[in-house]
């Protein structure tokens, strides 16, 4: 397939009448329209305004997408035990499917084509094959919780290794390896020494299984593990083994410099959620700090109850203006280091290689959007414009693996209405107060 448009190959390369050549899953050529076209004339031609490589969430809660807007103007602690955790007790397997492919879809259709998933402690794999069937790349895991949960989401420390275990050899770098595993305890809050300690382990079984985990977003979080084990939740999460260049840490809000040394020091990966940090009043996380620092900064929406979407757009332009705010600093994260953390910083975090950015052998995951907007006019930067005007519904095309996913805004692999439909469905029946008192008794 042959791609036209303006290209904004990376965060420093924009071919303003550029081209892009698709051959199976991997990009064949890229260059100037009048050089690589001619080569390319037997080619389906498809041309777009402007050619990005798909974004990457770098963490998301595709199985939140039906609690959308059940607990808006709510502090952290009460959103998740009062509101979140007993959604996630109600849903049934299929409920689940459903809730996963919401998510996938919104992604898909806004741009997102990798996304690093935080999923429930049950029913994980109706979301590893609702991912194989609409066909986003991403790092799946089923959440552990062995401690403070509610009932319906409290599990045995072994039986949650276990289960974990089996979805690792179950999709572990299945669907032509689009789809792979990250061992996800929720956070220290609800998961034992045990469980900490038995997911590095079990990380370090298999290769290219990566830990996903929350991580020191809000200060009542930070007393709690500090209570519990007498050290700040940075260095108790180094001291299980769940820092290093195979960890993604949400949020890392609240950390001190001896924190941020750690951080840096063994390579772990950090997921800034700006929308979501400021709905749920968490604070600024110190982003800048931690650039300078050469710690590897992804970008992620976070869940729809406290973004409330999974447009990647808005979380560039909502990362970019609150640096800028907590700094008093205009210079402060400009649009080509936002557009990296979305791209190619977010596909470091979730192990992907080859993968972020437009070029020649590598991964075919393009994004087209339309500019004949008057919000996209004038247009005289177009990065300023991705990172600071563009919507996720400006998207016409998205293609993942070389396989085009949404077509003219279409999405090409499910039936979009039908997703709708059923979620709007189970929302209508949902009944959380019984799940709600339960979750309640456990609240730290």
């Amino acid at each position: 397939m042959l791609l036209t448009g303006t290209v904004v190959a990376d965060a420093n390369t924009v071919l303003h009448d550029g081209a892009v050549v698709v051959s199976g899953s991997r990009i064949e050529a890229v260059g100037e329209e009048s050089e690589v076209a001619p080569q390319y004339a037997d080619h389906e031609h498809r041309s777009y305004d402007v050619l990005l490589p798909g974004l990457v969430g770098g963490h998301i809660h595709s199985v939140q997408s039906l609690g959308r807007g059940i607990a808006d103007d709510t502090e952290l602690l009460d959103w998740l035990f009062d509101y979140i955790l007993p959604m996630e007790a109600t849903l049934s397997a299929k409920e689940m499917e459903i809730a996963a492919k919401l998510g996938y879809l919104e992604m898909i259709e806004s741009g997102t084509t990798t996304c690093v998933d935080h999923l429930s402690v049950a029913h994980a794999d109706e979301a590893f094959e609702a991912a194989g069937e609409i066909g986003i790349r991403g790092v799946l895991g089923k959440v552990m919780m062995d401690q403070r949960s509610p009932d319906d989401l409290l599990e045995d420390t072994q039986e949650a290794l276990d289960e974990s275990e089996r979805l690792i050899r179950e999709y572990h770098g299945s669907f032509d390896d689009r789809i792979r595993y990250a061992v996800t305890p929720r956070f220290a809050v609800s998961c034992t020494e045990e469980c900490l300690r038995g997911a590095r382990e079990l990380a370090d079984a298999y290769d290219g299984v990566r830990i996903h985990t929350h991580a020191s977003e809000n200060r009542n979080e930070i007393e709690t593990v500090k209570d519990d084990t007498g050290m700040r939740n940075i260095h108790w999460l180094d001291e299980v083994g769940l820092t290093g260049e195979d960890v993604v840490l949400a949020h890392c809000v609240w950390t001190d410099e001896s924190e941020r040394e750690v951080l840096a020091k063994t390579g772990t990966h950090v997921t800034h959620c700006p929308s979501s940090n400021m709905k749920l009043a968490s604070g600024i996380a110190p982003v800048w700090d931690y650039l300078d620092r050469g710690i590897n900064v992804a970008l992620g929406n976070d869940g729809p109850p406290c973004n409330n979407t999974l447009d990647a757009f808005t979380e560039m332009r909502q990362a970019s203006l609150l640096q800028k705010v907590d700094r008093l600093d205009p210079t402060a994260t400009p649009a080509s280091e936002i557009f990296e953390m979305a791209t190619i910083n977010g596909a470091k975090a979730a192990g992907f290689d080859e993968l972020g950015a437009i070029r020649e052998g590598w991964r075919a995951d393009i994004i087209g959007l339309s500019t004949d907007l008057t919000r996209a006019t004038p247009l005289h930067d177009v990065l300023s414009h991705l990172v600071f005007a563009a919507h996720g519904d400006d998207v016409r095309f998205t293609m993942v693996d070389g396989t085009v996913l949404q077509d003219e805004g279409n999405v090409t692999t499910i039936d979009a209405e039908t997703v709708r439909r059923e979620a709007s469905e189970i929302c209508l029946d949902m009944d959380l107060e019984e799940a709600r008192r339960s979750a309640q008794k456990q609240k730290p």
